[in-house]
């Protein structure tokens, strides 16, 4: 490390050796680059520090956000070594700082290179800076979201999303109070997006929709697909404080209109909403718990699964648990939705009995 790179902030060491990366080939177009998570595990830094790499990177448009992936290298067009040597001539010149980077060291071996300066059509630009008064709350709420479905709710901050919309962060909060004010608001959002059918508390469509069991089933496979798209939603909503959100409300009216009429007291119509209500958002959980594992240590559930064998069959040495023994010999194929979808028909089965009639 040169007395350049050592005396550079946190943020532009990390930020320099993922531009190296990218611009070198290591990270290809489309490969996921370290998340927020990672990147403090890995360099010691703080969420906020690590936030504002990916923040920097995306605005040179060498990152962008894909949602239920993370962060990934943005596509950028291939060009040939005179356009480039044209583009690099009118470019500004670097920092220092910059220009001390290794990928100016490898410059010979891998050809010109393309810098964050340069005139790409193809590569995304940085937001152009937007007035305040063109931000609005629904902007702010749909950015926010965008972020938690790609990267995780810690990574949501007012910093990181004044970045993205290209604003000033204090001009957020004419919007929004707080953190706390803004994830209700994007939980609300989202729930306006649960596709049940039929107006909210005067009935539902009859036909398919005339079974008591199936519009139970409806309306938990709808939370469940709202829950699949937001894997942050689950943990956000609390069944013990719940919060006041109209669109969470509608959808339990819903399912609430869905028991009415049956002679059924409100207690068991309201605890048959609450028993589905929290199966459905309990097995969610590990929609993003799993993707949090995966960002940490690198390797989907099959793979990590593989790196415990030695420890498993360790514990089985013995020759006792023959009747686990037999299943893993026969294999067991997990599968979220499907372990879902059994439980979920287990609970209508037991329910079935109160609603039919």
């Amino acid at each position: 490390m040169t007395d350049a790179t050592a005396r550079q902030a946190p943020y532009r060491r990390i930020v320099g050796e993922l531009r190296r990366r990218i611009e070198t080939g290591d990270l290809a177009p489309g490969a996921r680059v370290p998340s927020t998570r990672e990147l403090t595990r890995a360099c010691g830094i703080a969420m906020a520090t690590a936030t504002k790499v990916l923040t920097e990177l995306r605005r040179e448009g060498l990152v962008r956000a894909v949602p239920g992936v993370g962060t990934v290298v943005a596509d950028r067009r291939p060009t040939t070594a005179g356009a480039s040597a044209t583009a690099d001539a009118s470019a500004p010149p670097r920092a220092a700082s910059d220009s001390a980077s290794a990928s100016d060291a490898r410059a010979s071996a891998t050809g010109p290179i393309r810098r964050p300066q340069d005139p790409d059509p193809a590569r995304p630009r940085a937001h152009a800076p937007r007035p305040a008064t063109a931000l609005d709350l629904a902007s702010v709420v749909a950015a926010a979201v965008a972020v938690a479905d790609a990267e995780g709710i810690d990574a949501v901050s007012m910093r990181r999303l004044a970045a993205d919309l290209g604003v000033a962060t204090m001009s957020l909060y004419r919007h929004v109070n707080d953190k706390d004010d803004l994830l209700l608001r994007m939980m609300d959002a989202v729930f306006a997006d649960a596709p049940l059918p039929g107006p909210t508390g005067t009935g539902v469509d009859t036909g398919v929709h005339a079974s008591r069991r199936a519009r139970l089933e409806l309306a938990a496979r709808a939370l469940w697909a709202l829950l699949r798209r937001h894997p942050w939603l689950a943990s956000a909503m609390s069944l013990t404080r719940p919060q006041a959100l109209p669109h969470a409300i509608s959808f339990t009216e819903w399912v609430l209109d869905a028991l009415d009429g049956l002679g059924l007291d409100s207690y068991t119509a309201f605890t048959i909403h609450l028993t589905l209500f929290n199966y459905t958002r309990g097995t969610a959980v590990n929609v993003e718990a799993e993707a949090v594992a995966e960002a940490t240590t690198g390797m989907d559930s099959e793979e990590w699964l593989d790196t415990q064998e030695p420890a498993l069959e360790a514990s089985l040495g013995s020759g006792g648990f023959p009747v686990f023994r037999r299943l893993l010999a026969e294999g067991y194929d997990f599968d979220l939705d499907a372990l879902f979808e059994f439980g979920l028909q287990r609970l209508l089965d037991g329910i079935e009995p109160l609603i039919a009639g």
